[in-house]
């Protein structure tokens, strides 16, 4: 199947903002777009909106306003700096799917759990089981790789200043890699994301280098940028540009345009979801749908 690596929460396959509460403000519209140049006349148009994507998000950043809390990560690729408060914990039950031409993977049920360790230190831990399906030959199930991760953030957010934190994640070789499970061999990533919020907005990205040594596969860089708005109380949309190279010596790189959001059912339930395509490169159809619980010692008054 195609090598299409999906940060956080997407199984790696081997081989393969706020202004102020106006409710009659027009819905924000989410595009999501992977974007990596490989000599592909076709990732040009991509790698401009890309472009003008980042500069235009990265005006954003210095924009002053009162801050708010915000989201980042799933159901999205692009992370963000933010870590879990200190003594809180988070958990995620998800599924994913990567459809590729060549079959599709789905990695569910998923869990992800992040705890807060230390004041702007967050524990990161993810487990999949994962299904191969493939278009011809036999089907594979079970437990794929396990990610861990530590996320720090060394620059907290002002008015005219974004907060910046590094994510170094590693990616274990829990899944049997001669049925499509897993790797074969650690990897990890290595990325540096930022973000700054104002009013119902909230722009974050940043990227990063993947590095690789199993066999046939590659080391690559990634990166992209994310705005989104919350929309009410319960409901908050987004969008973001992702760019990602070849992660396998016989792959491509890929773009990938999506729509995402979550909805908060109570202040520490919600639903997560986000589904999108390939625009450019390798062909893929993704989608993600999760549940989220969020606890921790409340805050004196």
């Amino acid at each position: 199947m195609g090598a299409f690596a999906f940060p956080t929460w997407f199984i790696i396959k081997k081989g393969l903002m706020r202004v102020d509460k106006k409710p009659d403000l027009v819905l924000c519209c989410v595009v999501r777009v992977w974007v990596a140049c490989d000599g592909d006349r076709r990732v040009l148009n991509p790698i401009r909106a890309l472009c003008t994507f980042l500069l235009a998000a990265g005006c954003m950043l210095f924009v002053s306003g009162p801050l708010t809390t915000a989201w980042g990560g799933p159901p999205f690729l692009t992370d963000d700096p933010a870590p879990v408060d200190y003594k809180h914990s988070e958990a995620y039950l998800f599924s994913t799917l990567d459809k590729a031409k060549d079959g599709s993977t789905i990695a569910g049920p998923a869990f992800e759990f992040n705890r807060g360790i230390l004041p702007d230190v967050q524990f990161h831990l993810v487990v999949p089981l994962v299904n191969i399906l493939p278009s011809e030959g036999d089907s594979h199930h079970g437990l794929g790789d396990i990610e861990v991760g530590i996320k720090y953030r060394f620059v907290q957010e002002t008015g005219n200043i974004p907060q910046a934190g590094i994510f170094p994640m590693a990616e274990l070789p829990s899944g049997d890699s001669n049925r499509g499970l897993g790797n074969g061999r650690t990897w990890v990533k290595l990325p540096l994301w930022i973000q700054k919020s104002w009013g119902p907005w909230t722009t974050y990205g940043g990227g990063g280098y993947a590095v690789n040594h199993a066999p046939d596969q590659r080391n690559y860089t990634f990166g992209g940028w994310l705005l989104q708005r919350e929309i009410s109380e319960s409901l908050t949309l987004g969008g973001e540009l992702f760019a990602q190279g070849a992660t396998s010596v016989d792959g491509r790189s890929t773009s990938i345009c999506n729509l995402g959001g979550y909805y908060n059912f109570t202040p520490n339930f919600s639903l997560l979801f986000s589904a999108g395509r390939s625009v450019a490169g390798e062909r893929h159809s993704i989608g993600y749908a999760g549940l989220y619980w969020t606890w921790g010692p409340t805050r004196p008054k």
